[in-house]
């Protein structure tokens, strides 16, 4: 048989279980997690037993009460969830060879030795399903796949929940996945299925045995070559990606949509995004401010500036884009907002001019004040030095 080289987990109903883990009364119930404390939200999660009435992500609150009578709700925690998904991260890689941390739900092991075994792997899997439970807690369970790579080992990782485990290589593809669908499939969007279709590829069986050349004709792209070797059981590793830019953005709940409180939300926005630029040894050279109201219209500028990674200083820019939006008038409530840095370069490839002349890596005083916040939030908790003022506002959901 064909070794497996890889092992990737998917978490079960992961933010619902977190929530069932850290309240025992909630284990074996019907558990929506929603992006707002509100009748008019939607659950972003749900348990199993929520999921055999028919509660899904996107569900709407008052649905999910009539599918489900007895569901409980509880709000989103992203940060709770983001400390389980690292204290999993930290058994998997004590127990076995951690590569990635795909999601805040997925992870990507290698196997060796032994493990490249179906036998090997299944055992090793027992372990860390055992060791997740002990140490993490027994409400988290995961779904395994393995596979000769990381797009067969993902595929096999979801077709058995909760709690399986499944293979995937030449041995049993196409047979193994011949009941899903096309956008079944990571990777396959919308408009990749609709150029499908018009290549008569309307099947998984077909897409498996089509012509790698043919596939980056259909992708436009040597990825769609890629994408049909590995179904077809080639192991090619992973393309490194250049990331483009760092952004996060927020659905307020209806307490922060108030411009005022809507201000500061993007002001914490602006820190969190700055500090995962210097966190990656960046700078950027753009800011963006993207805003969207009930009324349904959204607002978005953006403003270029000397590569950088200091707080203070995107924190300016977001106050200077601010005041603009509302200099035009009061479009009314906020229904979400975001903010993005882009145009990134690494630190130590950023050029001084004539009014910063800095060396290679060399940070301003404004970057080095950034830093050393940096620091002592890591050493004392998140949140122990902010910028100005700011007030708590838990009511909202991340989505970036």
């Amino acid at each position: 048989m064909t070794p497996f080289r890889v092992l990737y987990i998917d978490m079960n109903s992961f933010f619902a279980s977190v929530e069932q883990q850290l309240e025992p009364a909630l284990r074996g119930k019907p558990v929506a997690i929603t992006a707002v404390d509100s009748e008019a939200g939607a659950c972003v999660a749900a348990s199993y037993e929520a999921k055999a009435f028919g509660v899904r992500t996107g569900t709407r609150v008052a649905e999910a009460r009539l599918l489900c009578p007895g569901i409980i709700f509880r709000a989103s925690r992203h940060r709770v969830y983001v400390r389980f998904n690292l204290a999993v991260a930290d058994v998997l890689d004590r127990h076995a060879e951690l590569t990635h941390i795909r999601s805040v739900d997925e992870f990507q092991l290698a196997l060796s030795g032994e493990a490249q075994t179906l036998e090997g792997a299944a055992a090793l899997v027992r372990r860390l399903k055992a060791a997740v439970a002990a140490e993490v807690g027994p409400a988290l369970r995961f779904s395994a796949g393995i596979g000769p790579n990381h797009l067969l080992a993902k595929i096999a990782g979801k077709l058995e929940k909760p709690d399986g485990f499944q293979w995937l290589a030449p041995e049993n593809m196409p047979e193994r996945i011949a009941h899903l669908v096309l956008d079944d499939l990571p990777g396959i969007s919308r408009a990749l299925k609709e150029r499908l279709y018009r290549a008569r590829v309307f099947d998984v069986p077909t897409l498996c045995q089509l012509d790698p050349r043919h596939a980056r004709q259909i992708w436009r792209s040597v990825e769609g070559e890629r994408f049909v070797r590995m179904l077809q059981g080639m192991d090619i590793p992973i393309m490194p990606t250049i990331r483009g830019g760092y952004g996060n953005s927020k659905v307020l709940s209806p307490e922060f949509r108030d411009p005022r409180r809507a201000y500061q939300v993007g002001r914490w926005l602006t820190e969190k995004a700055a500090a995962r630029l210097r966190r990656d040894g960046r700078v950027a050279g753009r800011f963006s401010l993207t805003v969207s109201f009930l009324s349904g219209h959204s607002w978005v500028r953006g403003v270029s500036c000397f590569p950088t990674q200091d707080t203070s200083f995107f924190l300016r820019l977001h106050r200077a884009l601010w005041r603009a939006l509302w200099r035009g008038g009061r479009p009314g409530p906020v229904l979400s907002m975001g903010v993005n840095l882009t145009n990134v370069d690494l630190l130590t490839a950023r050029q001084g001019d004539l009014l910063a002349p800095l060396a290679p890596a060399e940070r301003t005083r404004g970057e080095e004040v950034s830093v050393a916040v940096d620091q002592i939030n890591a050493r004392f908790g998140d949140g122990m030095i902010r910028y100005g003022i700011h007030l708590p506002h838990p009511g909202f959901f991340e989505r970036g």
